[in-house]
């Protein structure tokens, strides 16, 4: 598997796709942050943090969504609510997914929450 940001989020939402969810949005960018993939299980708003590294040298992938990270991905999301009102009567969830060097990939449903931020 290649090392690219991009070729990350393809491997992510092609298994997000099989697993039934639709795309709304990819790489939506704000001043503060970005959203990789925004998707819809059911009724349910997905935001999905793609993280890829090429080692686990500093704790791998998962290990690289801090409270500042976490923090920007809430703010983003709160930016698309406000932007696109139809979306805001939604439950919203924040999952990741974690790539291996192996292409091995990890989905943690709800893995962090809005609070605090």
């Amino acid at each position: 598997m290649s090392n690219s940001g991009k070729d990350a989020e393809d491997h992510a939402w092609d298994y997000l796709r099989r697993q039934g969810l639709r795309l709304l949005l990819r790489n939506f960018r704000t001043r503060r942050g970005e959203l990789d993939l925004v998707l819809l299980e059911g009724n349910t708003l997905v935001v999905a943090e793609v993280r890829h590294r090429s080692h686990a040298r500093f704790g791998g992938a998962l290990a690289s969504i801090d409270a500042r990270k976490r923090g920007r991905i809430v703010h983003a999301t709160r930016q698309l609510l406000a932007q696109r009102p139809a979306l805001a009567n939604r439950p919203v969830r924040f999952d990741v997914i974690a790539l291996e060097p192996t292409g091995k990939l990890h989905w943690i449903r709800g893995a962090f929450d809005a609070g605090g931020y």
